[in-house]
């Protein structure tokens, strides 16, 4: 016989509730010996099977429970390396932003420093030459005043005749520096 012990308990319950009372005793009942004692056996064989069957139920739940408890450690152990991860990426990261930042504020300072020399030396230079320029311009001045007195001095006299006066040509008019100034 195949059957479980739950059916085999209930076979022998069932035979036990059905098996005829002797006359006049209702507490009592006839029942066929060898049928119940071949129940009570396959009871007995079901029994260790049943047993073994928990056993290894229970067992495998530990395993199961013991597994997803070391898979849920790794997981966690995971986790809080990844989150380690990304806080150190988040310190490296937010460490090279602010050297990034001190890196960009010496590039400007540096910029505006050699903006204010180039600046400076733009203006001394053309100081300078404003004044080289000014020298030069007095210079050709004086020399065009001495031009003239010297053109004067050798001039004939005004009061000369148109026949003593050697011929010259036709005068253009001279540069004047001084209307050419703005």
């Amino acid at each position: 016989m195949a059957a479980n012990i739950e059916e085999l308990l209930e076979l022998l319950y069932t035979e036990v509730e059905e098996a005829k009372s002797p006359a006049f005793n209702a507490d009592k009942c006839v029942l066929d010996r060898d049928r119940i004692l071949d129940m009570i056996d396959d009871v007995k064989a079901e029994i260790p099977v049943e047993v073994k069957r928990a056993q290894d139920l229970v067992a495998n739940r530990n395993d199961y429970i013991a597994s997803a408890k070391r898979e849920a450690d790794e997981i966690r152990d995971k986790a809080k390396d990844y989150a380690k991860d990304l806080l150190d990426k988040e310190a490296v990261v937010q460490e090279a932003q602010e050297r990034a930042d001190e890196i960009i504020a010496e590039a400007e300072e540096k910029s505006r420093v050699l903006q204010r020399a180039a600046n400076e030396y733009c203006e001394e230079t053309l100081r300078r030459l404003e004044e080289a320029v000014t020298e030069a311009y007095e210079e050709v001045k004086r020399s065009h005043a001495q031009f003239r007195s010297v053109l004067s001095a050798l001039e004939p006299e005004k009061n000369a005749g148109p026949a003593d006066r050697p011929q010259q040509p036709p005068r253009r008019a001279m540069y004047d520096a001084e209307l050419d100034e703005d």
